[in-house]
């Protein structure tokens, strides 16, 4: 059994590293889901990956759905090129409308915020919020501590066993779109006995 997606929501940095790899990656995941007819939902700002991202997803003809808060927009960090752009009010109803409107969740590169919408994810996943494909890009190998901290956690008992493999990890997009589409939801908590837990 495998999954299409229709959307997926992308997160990544708004910031703009001094190697030029994170620009051209976030780029290259901008041109590859457009080109398998896969929109992109992500944090609406114009700075950054998330500006790459967005720009190389429309040059490519690609859908691109902004979500972002009202106090970014009157900062003026706001991608108002979008296909779509959704203005909310708080960061939580950000978070909510990504699991809404995609259909699977793929982080690059970032910083404190991506690290908050990965763990949100995966949080929501394994108390049975949504059943989505969690995927990491592990490109240049920036996420390798994250994914040994991941299995350390498993490791000591702190993430169960069900749950060990929440986090699918792919080097390449193309590598982590076709994992992502072999997902099968995990045993969520409130699915197990107390014993289990």
């Amino acid at each position: 059994m495998s999954a299409s997606f229709n959307r997926l929501a992308v997160y990544c940095g708004s910031a703009t590293p001094e190697d030029p790899r994170y620009i051209e990656l976030a780029r290259d995941v901008g041109r590859t889901l457009a080109g398998r007819g896969i929109g992109v939902v992500y944090g609406g700002g114009k700075a950054g990956l998330m500006g790459a991202l967005a720009s190389a997803t429309l040059d490519a003809g690609g859908e691109v759905i902004g979500v972002i808060p009202q106090a970014l927009v009157d900062m003026e960090v706001a991608n108002r090129d979008c296909t779509e752009l959704h203005v909310v009010d708080t960061m939580h109803q950000r978070k909510q409308a990504f699991t809404d409107l995609s259909d699977g969740f793929v982080t690059l590169p970032g910083g404190v915020g991506t690290m908050d919408e990965l763990w949100e994810a995966v949080s929501w996943a394994q108390l049975g919020y949504h059943a989505k494909p969690v995927g990491l890009l592990n490109a240049v190998g920036y996420y390798d501590g994250l994914v040994a901290f991941n299995r350390q956690m498993a490791d000591t008992g702190f993430v169960r066993d069900a749950h060990r493999d929440i986090i699918i990890v792919g080097e390449t997009i193309e590598e982590l779109l076709s994992k992502m589409a072999k997902h099968q939801p995990a045993q969520t908590i409130v699915q197990m006995s107390v014993d289990d837990l």
